[in-house]
């Protein structure tokens, strides 16, 4: 039986042939086929799940919650060490060098990545934005988002951390980091669905090895696990389901 892997829209450009190395060693440590496949944003990732189109994810925490929750996604790995935090930019020439710089209302450029707008909206609530004042655009990458913010189209953008540090130099010279998060304890999880249950534990033996060669430290990297994976279990999204639940009020 064919896997099928989906690749997050929220890995960067660069590192996505990594990602399909990745997919052809997990084929021959699982011995069987797998297809990966890139999604062009969030709403045809969830689209795929939602039809059962998707076996395996590297899943935001937003994400992590859905699939686990309504899906009966299992939890396999995570990235040792690394988290998942939100940032609000600006452009570096604006009039806005700090919170209390922010007006009544804000324009706001974003990905439809769930988890970073709720946490970058809690990140503006010192500046008495209430979720009416923010009129948010949506756009498919990060990259866009930068622009949208550089060009004046909007006064403020909400970033994955990983994403704004992953832009050109020359791109994060034209943006000011307003506010950051600082919460540490959401991160991707790698989830496996629950028909292909039996490849749980050789999923989790193959990138615990992967994680102790030092000849593997690069691809680590450009897969973000720098320090390598960790087992993600049931306790550690549920953790992440209250978290979630919390950003949602």
């Amino acid at each position: 039986m064919r896997y099928r892997f989906a690749i997050s829209p929220d890995v960067h450009a660069r590192d996505l042939p990594t990602w399909f190395v990745l997919n052809t060693r997990l084929q021959r440590a699982l011995g069987r086929p797998g297809r990966a496949t890139v999604h062009d944003d969030f709403g045809a990732l969830h689209r795929a799940c939602a039809a059962g189109e998707v076996d395996l994810v590297y899943a935001n925490a937003a994400d992590t919650v859905e699939l686990v929750r309504e899906h009966g996604f299992l939890p396999v790995v995570r990235p040792r060490e690394v988290a998942d935090e939100a940032v609000v930019v600006v452009s570096a020439t604006g009039p806005v060098t700090e919170l209390d710089d922010v007006p009544d209302r804000l324009t706001v450029a974003a990905t439809d990545a769930p988890d970073v707008e709720r946490i970058c909206r809690i990140l503006l609530e010192p500046a008495d934005l209430d979720a009416g004042a923010i009129d948010l655009t949506v756009l498919r990458n990060y990259v866009l988002v930068a622009k949208a913010v550089i060009t004046g189209q909007v006064e403020a953008g909400f970033f994955l951390r990983r994403a704004h540090d992953n832009l050109s130099a020359t791109t994060r010279g034209m943006l000011r980091p307003l506010i950051s998060s600082r919460i540490h304890v959401v991160s991707h999880c790698l989830l496996l669905a629950p028909g292909l249950a039996e490849l749980r534990e050789p999923l989790r033996d193959f990138l615990h090895t992967l994680s102790r060669d030092p000849a593997e430290q690069s691809t680590l990297a450009e897969l973000g696990a720098p320090h390598g994976w960790q087992p993600a279990n049931e306790d550690d999204v549920e953790f992440m389901v209250d978290l979630m639940d919390a950003l949602k009020q």
